[in-house]
């Protein structure tokens, strides 16, 4: 039955989530691989998003681009860490770190960070959400603003996810530091172009009701890149992992907008 409530919508997300990340960190028991996690984010957001796509008030046209919108970005960068932190391989250095700081609670702390991607899946479905459920049959110079925006910030979260992968497949890279690409402009351009995608909601949803929701994304996710689970940790497993030559490229390569970087 076709539900058009948005708070069934959203309850309905969130119980699947939960089921979907229970059903992951069961499987990462065997393989103590906590990327799981991200992968069950990622195309846990792209399920969610298409069924508010079927079933949510809204243009229809618009609905559809905002599926595509989210698939294209979900699928790839889910893909993207399944191939390239999960499947043969050794479990990432920030939740090899994790696991080390949570000690005696290292299960507990495990199985709670991936009941929690459910909770997370269904903050960053509002966004798209909101833009989905206006009514308006046709496009405005905000939305097609907001489908740019996006373009450029997947094009270039692919572009340096490919370039590091790249530059990892080489064996003598081994240790060193990637200048490679986006990554002479900033020391973290994935980031970035992760933390711009958001901003596409928010230039597509403004002037309709809930546009403030659309908020959710930039500002939760540039906090966690930022300050929390994202830079931070990046950081002090690459200090540790290739030391002087990291501290250098902190002193002359800004760490998240890509710039110019500074002469030493």
């Amino acid at each position: 039955m076709t539900s058009h409530d948005p708070l069934t919508l959203i309850g309905t997300a969130f119980v699947m989530m939960t089921g979907v990340m229970l059903l992951l960190w069961m499987v990462q028991l065997h393989g103590r691989n906590a990327s799981l996690a991200d992968v069950g984010w990622c195309i846990g957001l792209v399920a969610v998003t298409t069924w508010y796509g079927t079933a949510a008030f809204g243009d229809p046209g618009r609905r559809g681009l905002v599926m595509a919108m989210i698939g294209v970005y979900g699928l790839r960068l889910g893909s993207y860490i399944l191939l390239n932190r999960v499947i043969g391989k050794t479990e990432d250095p920030r939740y090899q770190y994790m696991r080390r700081w949570l000690g005696s609670r290292e299960h507990l702390g495990v199985f709670a960070y991936f009941l929690l991607q459910a909770p997370a899946v269904v903050l960053f479905s509002l966004p798209p959400l909101t833009v989905m459920q206006n009514p308006r049959p046709t496009f405005s110079l905000w939305e097609l603003a907001g489908v740019l925006v996006w373009l450029v910030a997947v094009v270039g979260e692919a572009t340096a996810d490919w370039q590091l992968a790249h530059f990892r497949q080489k064996a003598w890279n081994k240790n060193r530091v990637c200048r490679d690409g986006l990554w002479y402009y900033s020391r973290h351009p994935n980031y970035f172009f992760e933390w711009l995608q958001w901003w596409a909601y928010v230039l597509m949803a403004v002037g309709t009701p809930g546009w403030l929701l659309t908020w959710i994304g930039p500002v939760v996710m540039g906090m966690a890149l930022v300050r929390l689970t994202g830079i931070p940790l990046a950081e002090r497993q690459a200090l540790a992992a290739r030391g002087e030559d990291y501290r250098a490229y902190q002193r002359t390569t800004n760490a998240f907008v890509p710039w110019f970087p500074k002469r030493q």
